[in-house]
């Protein structure tokens, strides 16, 4: 049975506050449209109850002013003619100017076919827009429902900062009777599935119509311009004082410690420690690896962007190029929203593969260290466990670096340095100390700013460990604020 979608007006009044909603539309203009075609708008608005293929405006969630263009598919297909850009393209610059965030949620098979190349050409015109608004550093969140197709996804619907998805929506460039028209068979089944394009890293999540109300909010409640300001009311802790250790096998033991399959990653920082937390998939690109967690959240109060290696994940599947390009949309984000970034690297190495070679893994290494020493946001690495090789490096060059007790930097596993030495893995608690891999050893060198000593074995309480990272954390994003 195919599910019952809500038109504009009813997404509209799920998503807004009640009474909240005020139009920013005018009649549309129809100046030398021909009767033919004209009747066939009068055909569409009678049909469908709106004057044109998308309704714009403002409105609140969670208390907060948002703008909205919202696409309306029983008025020909959702199909954008030039009055249809000409009404996104005024809503998205009123937002900019009100310093409004902007939610798009498209239905439409793209172009409208009745104005051919003279509408095709205005997503240009209504991208121009979008990427003024987040020029301005505006959140740009899109829903893209069922079904978003065609020029419509291949410009303005692929712009989003965030972009979530109706479940079961089709959304793909070329519309599968049109691709079945020409070519004689059809389309595969699943690949334009919103689900399928989440596995793939090209969208962030499915969001069920109902729901997308509470999901706004969480990504507001960290991006809205108007909660930014007076955010971070913590207290800041103290710097721990931090004593090195006598013991000088301390680095192996390090190395030991953050082995353990139990030891929390940055999963649990985030459960225990994070305000709010709207994890976001993949590079956006079509691309995604488990190895790292992308997300909007905050810590403290202070609103970031963060890049986090996956320790359990990696326990599965070595990080490979696909995590650091979505570690490179992070710092993106991070630097077109105005946000500080979050680091955290936890890694045993990268993928040592033909498939990681062929996908330019050193290069990727390469633009991460590149992008993130341009970042003109503050930043923070948090050296939560292992940091083996080149995938840790490619985290690493924050403007503050903190380090947890056992957290270790080395150019290979310590095995690995000893073969290379001595011709066989035993010497690897030798390496660790001709190195000078550990925690203390990194702020002497002045690689790392700050040590957070593991008063608690994480092991035994990952949730206070996990909260002392947050606090260094906070303390950190303060400083910078």
């Amino acid at each position: 049975m195919t599910p019952q979608r809500p038109g504009a007006r009813e997404l509209i009044g799920l998503v807004l506050e009640p009474g909240s909603f005020v139009s920013w539309d005018t009649p549309p203009d129809r100046d030398g449209v021909s009767p033919e075609y004209a009747a066939e708008l009068d055909a569409a608005a009678e049909r469908s109850g709106v004057d044109e293929a998308v309704l714009t405006g403002r409105g609140l969630i969670d208390g907060l002013p948002v703008a909205v263009v919202v696409g309306e598919f029983r008025f020909l297909g959702g199909s954008i003619g030039a009055a249809t850009a000409a009404r996104i393209t005024a809503a998205v610059r009123r937002a900019t100017a009100e310093g409004l965030p902007l939610i798009a949620a498209p239905a439409s098979g793209g172009t409208r076919m009745q104005e051919g190349t003279p509408a095709f050409v205005e997503m240009v015109t209504i991208s121009r827009a979008i990427v003024d608004h987040k020029a301005a550093a505006l959140p740009y969140l899109v829903y893209l429902r069922h079904p978003t197709t065609g020029g419509v996804f291949a410009s303005w619907g692929s712009l989003g900062h965030v972009t979530v998805a109706e479940p079961g929506a089709l959304v793909g460039f070329l519309g599968p009777k049109v691709y079945e028209a020409l070519n004689g068979q059809p389309f595969p089944t699943g690949v334009q599935l919103a689900e399928n394009l989440v596995d793939k890293g090209v969208i962030d999540a499915v969001v069920p119509s109902e729901d997308l109300a509470t999901v706004a909010a969480r990504v507001l409640r960290l991006l809205h311009p108007h909660r930014r300001d007076g955010q971070g009311t913590l207290p800041a802790p103290p710097a721990p004082r931090w004593e090195p250790p006598a013991d000088p096998g301390h680095a192996w033991t390090s190395v030991e410690i953050t082995r353990s399959p139990r030891r929390p990653g940055v999963r649990e920082l985030l459960r225990y420690a994070a305000d709010e937390v709207m994890p976001l998939s993949g590079t956006g690109e079509g691309q995604a690896d488990a190895g790292l967690m992308l997300a909007l959240t905050s810590f403290g109060g202070h609103p970031c962007v963060l890049v986090g290696q996956d320790r359990r994940n990696q326990a599965r599947q070595s990080m490979g190029p696909a995590a650091l390009r979505s570690a490179r949309r992070g710092m993106r984000l991070a630097e077109e929203l105005g946000l500080p970034l979050v680091s955290v690297i936890d890694t045993p190495g990268a993928d040592l593969s033909v498939t990681a070679e062929e996908g330019a893994l050193a290069g990727e290494i390469a633009r991460c260290i590149a992008e993130m020493t341009q970042l003109t946001v503050p930043s923070v690495a948090l050296l939560l466990g292992q940091g083996c090789g080149g995938g840790a490096l490619a985290l690493l060059p924050a403007r503050r670096v903190v380090v947890a007790e056992h957290g270790w930097l080395s150019p290979l596993p310590p095995e690995g340095a000893s073969v290379i030495v001595h011709g066989t893995p035993d010497h690897a608690p030798e390496m660790t100390r001709r190195q000078r891999i550990s925690a203390p050893e990194l702020v002497e060198a002045g690689t790392a700013h700050r040590v957070i000593p593991e008063t608690i074995s994480p092991d035994e309480d990952p949730a206070a460990f996990c909260r002392d990272m947050a606090a260094a954390l906070t303390a950190e994003l303060r400083a910078q604020a």
